[in-house]
């Protein structure tokens, strides 16, 4: 039961946020805002509403390990689960130098959380402050340097006013209402499975919430745009970090959990440079890449359960 309470909180989860995204792209539209920044502010930071709402209802269900095991494993999925397999459909060969920023940009917000977890330091209201100021200097540099694909914008549709309205607004509800659900029933499972709700986080919450992107990114390679799919996993993992975690941090204080330990960030880091590595040296992400990345993650994924 709690397996199918979870399955539908993830299905309200996702519905909303594609609900919130059309919706308020349409808006903006209507409002004749810029489409680069409808592209940034909204489907950028789209496919990381799920995280961000289940995040904020565990930490004020002081649940915040299962949030911050979300994140962590939602960035370890995104990297060789979603990546590695949109690759292996289709090999990217256009890499940017754009791209290789994000990766790097990846790579120092891992650094930070090794750095956070060694000296214990909380996830609090002035870290929550710096996440955004950062997030946003980061939005501001895509948008100057037109990082951003338009077209998923433009191809979001155009509706009517009230539409728009009411798409974000029962998006909103269905966010709410599937965050409680989802979080919930990870939370049942664990207990009943007498699993840390941490290890749930880092696994069933993270496939859960990284299923947004794994469907931008398969769509993506099935388009043969699998340069925008790129570009949206490294800009989820930004928003994961500094978005999910520092908004989250507005709503109480949290550390990373001993059952999070520095095996899972290092973890993290070391696919981070992965990615770098496989830019740097071949100039294309391709369907060795793909290989290795998918046996890395289900080996990920057997060690934390053994």
């Amino acid at each position: 039961m709690n397996l199918f309470l979870l399955i539908i909180g993830l299905t309200f989860l996702i519905l909303g946020a594609e609900l919130i995204i059309r919706g308020s792209v349409s808006f903006g539209k209507k409002l004749n805002v810029s489409l680069f920044a409808i592209g940034v502010v909204i489907v950028a930071g789209g496919t990381s509403l799920p995280e961000l709402a289940s995040s904020i209802n565990a930490v004020v269900s002081n649940h915040a390990d299962l949030a911050v095991g979300a994140v962590v494993g939602s960035n370890i999925a995104n990297l060789i689960l979603v990546m590695a397999a949109t690759s292996f459909l289709v090999p990217i060969d256009n890499i940017n130098q754009n791209q290789i920023n994000q990766a790097w940009i990846n790579i120092l917000l891992a650094i930070v959380l090794i750095i956070m977890n060694l000296f214990i330091l909380p996830f609090n209201f002035f870290f929550g402050i710096l996440s955004i100021v950062f997030l946003f200097f980061i939005m501001f540099l895509q948008v100057k340097q037109g990082t951003l694909d338009v077209s998923e914008v433009e191809e979001k549709g155009d509706y009517s006013l009230f539409l728009s309205i009411t798409f974000i607004v029962i998006g909103i509800i269905l966010l709410i209402y599937g965050s409680d659900l989802f979080v919930e029933s990870a939370i049942n499972i664990a207990s009943q499975l007498n699993i840390p709700a941490a290890i749930i986080g880092v696994s069933l919450v993270a496939f859960g919430t990284s299923l947004p992107e794994l469907v931008v990114g398969i769509l993506s390679a099935l388009r043969r745009k699998v340069d925008f799919a790129l570009g949206n996993i490294l800009g989820s993992n930004i928003y994961n970090v500094l978005g999910v975690l520092g908004i989250s941090s507005f709503f109480g204080n949290f550390n990373i959990p001993d059952v999070i330990d520095n095996i899972d960030l290092f973890f993290m880091l070391f696919v981070t440079i992965t990615i770098l590595g496989f830019m740097f040296a071949l100039k294309r992400l391709g369907r060795t890449y793909g290989s290795i990345g998918l046996i890395l993650y289900f080996g990920y994924i057997f060690y934390i359960y053994n």
